[in-house]
């Protein structure tokens, strides 16, 4: 018998508004299809009504997991256009924040994978280190979300001695029990039955669709910004492109495990060459933007993040237009999901770390 089954706009799986259609025979799935658009903002259009200061504040809001990555990328292209060079030592400390919010995103997703397997003890543990990760953004910041460390024309807050020392052991203390996570993920039967050779997306795929982050990385498809298209001084940095060939679910979880081993290794080597020196122009009243447009690419936490900023020299902003991986990463979920069971479709649509809300901004 052929069905249809409906899985949202609101599902247990999924804490935001998405609706994918299931047409099936029996538990499997020939086809399906997805509708998005269920949770508009106007952000776009609330920027042309604020000054580049007010914008910085509200873009910050288009996501709470990468809350971060949108004033940082914001702010970069209003600095090209104004010609605005950051002090390094400014660069530097963007860059560490931005590596701690994607090893605290990177948890976060992987708690919720472990908990959608049914390995509820793997996920409890797995979050309990995002505490620390946590604990140490908040000390940073004074925030757990909405970090607030980005002004245009640097950073807004300085890393003290004692702060880059408390930083290091909780790197030192996450990187090990990372490694036991490691271990147990790819040696767990549940994890291995849950998500081995479910939600296929070939490499072929991938490029053909234009999937980013580690949803492509996770196919064996080797792309990233912070290498191809270098911004904030990473290019000082060294580190490895992650990526796994099985592109499945499982891959998707090994992927995000592998990228924080990079992370980390990035935060340490910043820590270690922060520059003496300011950390911003000391720009104290709101800045001044010359006529013109920019736009940039940011590796964001799920994948390559895109702000066009428009300028005609005024109050406000002319247009922003914001582009974020989701977009692009949602289009591969009716091929993921071809060929498998209903019972691994949420499974299959969280595997690609969505923020509906983040794409409906």
């Amino acid at each position: 018998m052929s069905y249809i089954v409906p899985i949202g706009p609101y599902h247990p799986a999924l804490e935001e508004p998405v609706h994918a259609r299931l047409f099936v025979e029996g538990e499997e799935i020939k086809d399906a299809k997805v509708y998005i658009g269920y949770n508009h903002r106007g952000i776009e259009k609330l920027a042309q009504q604020k000054n580049y200061i007010q914008t910085l504040v509200m873009v910050e809001r288009v996501c709470g997991i990468c809350s971060h990555s949108h004033a940082f990328t914001y702010a970069m292209a209003c600095e090209a256009i104004a010609k605005m060079n950051v002090p390094k030592r400014g660069q530097y400390i963007r860059v560490i924040v931005a590596e701690l919010e994607r090893l605290h995103s990177h948890y976060l997703w992987l708690g919720i994978a472990l908990h959608l397997i049914g390995h509820d003890s793997l996920f409890m543990h797995s979050w309990d280190d995002r505490e620390a990760i946590m604990d140490i953004l908040e000390e940073i910041t004074g925030n757990r979300v909405n970090y607030g460390m980005i002004t245009i024309g640097g950073a807004r807050r300085d890393i003290s001695d004692e702060t880059r020392k408390n930083v290091l052991e909780m790197l030192d203390k996450i990187e090990k029990s990372m490694n036991v996570i490691k271990d147990m993920l790819l040696s767990d039967k549940t994890v291995a039955l849950r998500t081995q050779g479910v939600g296929i997306l070939t490499k072929e795929d991938a490029i053909r669709i234009g999937a980013v982050g580690p949803q492509a990385r996770a196919s064996n498809w080797a792309i990233d910004v912070r290498k191809d298209a270098p911004y904030s001084s990473y290019e000082d940095f060294d580190f490895n492109v992650a990526v796994w060939d099985s592109c499945d679910v499982f891959s998707r979880v090994v992927i995000r495990v592998l990228e924080n081993f990079e992370s980390i290794k990035i935060i340490r080597q910043a820590l270690d060459m922060l520059p003496s020196g300011p950390i911003n122009l000391g720009l104290s009243r709101i800045p001044k933007i010359p006529a013109g447009e920019y736009m940039i690419r940011y590796e964001a936490p799920r994948g390559q993040l895109c702000y066009k900023v428009v300028s005609n020299g005024g109050e406000f902003n002319k247009r922003v237009s914001i582009h974020v991986p989701t977009f692009r990463n949602a289009p591969t979920v009716p091929t993921m999901l071809r060929g498998n069971s209903v019972a691994d479709a949420g499974l299959i649509v969280a595997s690609i770390d969505p923020c509906f809300s983040c794409m409906d901004r």
